[in-house]
């Protein structure tokens, strides 16, 4: 009878110390956070980030200029037509000069211009043509200066976070540790993924700002043509 209870004392200390293989732990997998990785990238991340905001703040406020400019009434050459035919040119510079386009300032030159040798009017409404273009291309090279110039900044950081691992890298000596080189490494893929980033996405902005001042542009040469055009014909 000692013996049965023995062996079962024995077999329930065994039971005891056996590990459950129900409560078995399930390794979690890393999440990339971007935040963290981009703080990871040193200070070049930090110019990048000034470089970004200033490229949107820049792009936002063009985009609303330039669609401004590109809003035109379908009738203004008309009534220009009908006051330059009438001989009411002053009617003709108030409704320029209530019109804010670019074609309208344009218009308003060449009103003022009446008389003289077409090539003078014509030279007038030009520079003044040019004048507007300028203001409408305001902060373009800022623009084209952050799509050149982040991933060179990205490419900067490259060297510098490869220079500070191989830095940790020769203090370490023969104690080489993966986690030792894990930041500067880090500084040297983050920021190269950062400058193309904004790299890439300035350019695109950048072209398509260019894009929509030739539309601008396309809509002044033909107001202009028509003016010329307007000046040419003989009053009814």
């Amino acid at each position: 009878m000692s013996i049965l209870l023995s062996l079962q004392a024995v077999g329930s200390q065994t039971a005891d110390q056996m590990p459950d293989l129900t409560a078995v732990t399930v390794p979690t997998e890393a999440e990339i956070n971007v935040i963290d990785l981009a703080f990871k990238g040193g200070w070049i991340m930090v110019v990048l980030l000034l470089l970004s905001l200033m490229a949107i703040y820049i792009f936002v406020q063009r985009l609303i200029v330039i669609h401004r400019a590109g809003k035109e009434d379908e009738t203004f050459m008309n009534r220009i037509k009908d006051y330059i035919h009438e001989g009411k040119v002053d009617s003709a510079l108030n409704l320029c000069r209530n019109t804010n386009t670019p074609s309208a300032r344009m218009i308003e030159k060449g009103i003022t211009r009446l008389g003289r040798p077409m090539n003078d009017v014509l030279v007038a409404i030009e520079n003044v043509g040019n004048l507007e273009i300028a203001k409408l291309e305001k902060g373009f090279p800022l623009i084209a200066t952050t799509a050149a110039g982040a991933p060179m900044l990205g490419f900067l950081g490259t060297v510098t976070g490869m220079v500070r691992a191989f830095f940790d890298m020769a203090n370490a000596g023969t104690n080489v540790d993966v986690s030792l080189l894990s930041g500067g490494i880090y500084e040297a893929l983050v920021t190269t993924v950062g400058g193309l980033v904004v790299g890439i996405i300035t350019l695109f902005a950048y072209n398509y700002l260019v894009s929509q001042v030739d539309n601008v542009v396309n809509k002044m040469e033909a107001r202009t043509m028509e003016f010329m055009d307007l000046l040419n014909e003989p009053a009814n």
